[in-house]
């Protein structure tokens, strides 16, 4: 490997000891400046909803309904941020720094290309996309008015995602935490002004963001075509790498939606059981999402150094890296698993006095802490699969268990089984998720060695 392009920080990670000691220090170097960025954005959009709350109810139920859009929009890219860093990895572990880097350029430019098309999309449709999920015609009118301005930041998000991808591939965890952090302090500040002194009101707060992101990705590309030059790499775009990044997110695009689908499915199971019901949901669910930001640090260090060894040729630097992995999933999942279940009952009365919300909540949560450890496991080895480039297998075991649910989500409607039930249902979706993803670990057809995964 071309060490010349490495700084000492990474170079350290990549070399680390196979022993147990090494191993824990190197993933807790990743996961911790990952788990750091990763809190950012909802971190942003707590600040939005602090600072718009001060408006009105309206506005605020109009910000809950345009960041319904946005979120799932964005999050069905997240394939920009995991693919770039797969790709990446695994070019720079096989000591290809120059392919490293056109693999991150042809993922950056999709992310362009790509959220430019969503913008366009979403400011086309924001009037009915926005009335879908809004409460009133007021709320409608203040969401599309959002929507309309909020549409620029999306560029900005999926180049984010692409750079923050490709600068895990090389182990810069420090850039993107550092870019997050002040793209945080950006956003609070700019959406103040916008809002309180130059009397904007909702829409300031949709500026806000879009001037947050948009620094946040201009600083990104600064770092990542650097690099790219470095090592004799134009930032042009390549319409070979484009079109490779295209090809290799489409697996982890259909991967995410089958996610996606699931809470979707679930939460209209929960609407039609009334307004505790569903209130006791999202309680569930934020608490869902909340554990996912800590799981998921510890996947992209599966990712990280996944596609490094494979890139490298390691096979049983590989099998090690998996197995230590396991025994981080299991462990965190276990110890999450605990502050749920004992906080089961403590915990929905930090969102709502309402007992009848919370006797509902209460036994959703302990389901969740149960199936937290195999929600553990689950996230890791999605992580190792990720970096190992093995999305087609990840896409058709999305489908298989997506597929596997839905009678189970169409039993709780049919029978009325009650709210516990969606939870009972999810916590089987997670098992058949395990059993997958654990017997595919268990094979060797995803431990395909050399830069490129097929």
């Amino acid at each position: 490997m071309d060490k010349s392009t490495k700084r000492p920080s990474e170079a350290t990670i990549y070399c680390v000891p196979m022993g147990r000691t090494g191993f824990n220090r190197t993933i807790l170097a990743i996961a911790v400046p990952a788990f750091a960025a990763l809190i950012s954005e909802p971190l942003m959009l707590a600040a939005d909803t602090a600072i718009v709350g001060r408006l009105g109810r309206a506005e605020l139920a109009a910000l809950g309904a345009s960041s319904t859009v946005l979120s799932g929009l964005i999050g069905l890219c997240i394939f920009l941020a995991y693919g770039s860093t797969a790709l990446v990895s695994r070019q720079q572990g096989a000591g290809k720094p120059s392919a490293a880097m056109s693999s991150a350029m042809g993922a950056i430019w999709l992310a362009a290309g790509l959220g430019t098309a969503l913008a366009g999309l979403v400011y086309l449709v924001s009037g009915p996309v926005a009335g879908i999920f809004s409460s009133s015609d007021l709320v409608h009118e203040l969401a599309q008015s959002y929507l309309k301005v909020a549409a620029l930041s999306i560029p900005a998000a999926l180049i984010v995602m692409a750079t923050t991808g490709a600068l895990r591939g090389v182990l810069d965890l420090r850039t993107p935490l550092i870019v997050m952090i002040s793209a945080n302090v950006v956003n609070v500040g700019a959406t103040l002004a916008l809002v309180f002194t130059f009397n904007l009101g909702l829409p300031g707060a949709a500026w806000g963001l879009v001037l947050a992101q948009w620094s946040a990705a201009f600083w990104l590309l600064g770092v990542v075509a650097r690099r790219a030059a470095h090592v004799g790499i134009t930032t042009w775009p390549n319409l070979r790498a484009v079109l490779a990044a295209a090809i290799d997110g489409f697996a982890l695009i259909i991967r995410t939606a089958t996610l996606r689908a699931v809470f979707l499915i679930a939460t209209w199971l929960a609407s039609n059981l009334g307004d505790a019901s569903l209130a006791a949901h999202q309680i569930a669910m934020t608490v869902v999402m909340v554990t996912a930001f800590a799981l998921d640090a510890i996947a992209i260090a599966g990712q990280t150094l996944t596609g490094h060894a494979l890139g490298a040729g390691e096979f049983t630097r590989t099998r090690t890296i998996t197995a230590r992995l396991i025994t981080w999933g299991w462990a965190s999942g276990l110890l999450l698993g605990g502050i749920i279940g004992f906080g089961s009952i403590a915990i929905p009365s930090i969102f709502s006095s309402d007992p009848a919300i919370q006797s509902q909540a209460t036994p959703a949560l302990i389901v969740i802490a149960i199936a937290m450890p195999i929600s553990g496991v689950v996230y890791v080895l999605d992580g190792v699969l990720i970096g190992a480039g093995d999305g087609r297998f990840l896409a058709w075991a999305g489908v298989f268990t997506l597929v596997a649910y839905i009678p189970l989500a169409l039993l709780v409607s049919v029978t009325g089984a009650g709210f516990v039930s969606i939870w009972i249902a999810y916590a089987a979706f997670m098992l058949a998720r395990f059993v997958t993803l654990w017997l595919r670990q268990r094979t060797d057809d995803w431990l395909v060695l050399g830069a490129h995964s097929r």
